[in-house]
């Protein structure tokens, strides 16, 4: 978690910087189209939440001879403004919950645009815990997409089962030693469905397929990592000018919209 004081020297940066800025976007993954809505927007600073280009650190020397990272830079220099990519300070907490409570800002716009900021199960950190009134896992599902505006989902075990709480895990990868502790978290704590970000068919989901055929009333709904982080940066459009003592930076969400596309037979 960033401290007190490295939060309040990263306002006081983008306080100098947006001084000398015209309007800024949000959002959660640079696309070559959000690139260009930049543009139309007149936009010279972008706010992002994920990396440029393709991997954790956004090193470029690891794709220097990759025609797609020559034809996004070209479209970077045309475009001329700047990226910040605003990740490890917003997971960080910021102070946007009732009475300026510090929470990571991403997870809380997820409840947010779900309207399960009162469901929140409050001893768990970061708002990945919802105890949400009870309903079934095809209506769930049904829920999120209609409030993410996402294309479809897929879900895995028991869609009749009824479900009240709800886990958000932060990676199912297939790594055994974490994706046992995400099983045994949901066995514990009798977690009804899982919401998730990353979701290999591996491990993890294995559980939630063979708990929902004995019976366990489980089921999992496969969000995808920037579906589900993607409104806690539309939120940031409406804590931003607060947290610059300021509302003369015109700031616009820009979606990147639902990763997924899906295709039925």
């Amino acid at each position: 978690m960033a401290s007190a004081d490295t939060r309040d020297e990263i306002l006081r940066h983008l306080d100098e910087a947006t001084r000398k800025l015209s309007p800024s976007s949000t959002n959660t993954f640079t696309t070559a189209d959000i690139i260009r809505r930049a543009g139309e927007l007149g936009a010279n600073l972008i706010v992002s939440h994920e990396a440029l280009f393709w991997n954790h650190g956004d090193r470029q020397d690891v794709i220097a001879h990759n025609k797609t990272y020559f034809a996004k830079k070209a479209l970077l220099d045309e475009w001329g403004g700047t990226v910040w990519r605003c990740h490890d300070y917003i997971h960080s907490k910021v102070p946007i919950d009732e009475g300026g409570r510090y929470v990571d800002g991403i997870f809380y716009g997820f409840a947010w645009k779900l309207g399960w900021l009162d469901y929140r199960c409050e001893d768990v950190p970061m708002s990945l815990d919802f105890k949400i009134p009870q309903t079934s896992g095809r209506k769930l599902a049904q829920h999120i997409v209609r409030s993410l505006g996402l294309n479809g989902t897929r879900l895995i075990g028991d869609h009749d089962a009824r479900v009240s709480r709800i886990h958000v895990p932060m990676h199912v990868t297939g790594d055994a030693a974490s994706d046992t502790r995400e099983i045994s978290y949901a066995d514990a704590n009798d977690v009804d469905a899982l919401v998730t970000m990353e979701f290999v068919d591996f491990t993890t989901s294995e559980y939630i397929r063979d708990a929902g055929m004995l019976g366990q009333n489980k089921c999992a709904i496969t969000v995808g990592h920037f579906n589900l982080e993607e409104p806690g940066m539309e939120y940031m459009t409406h804590w931003v000018h607060e947290a610059l003592g300021n509302d003369e930076l015109p700031v616009s969400f820009a979606p990147m919209h639902d990763t997924y596309q899906y295709v039925c037979a």
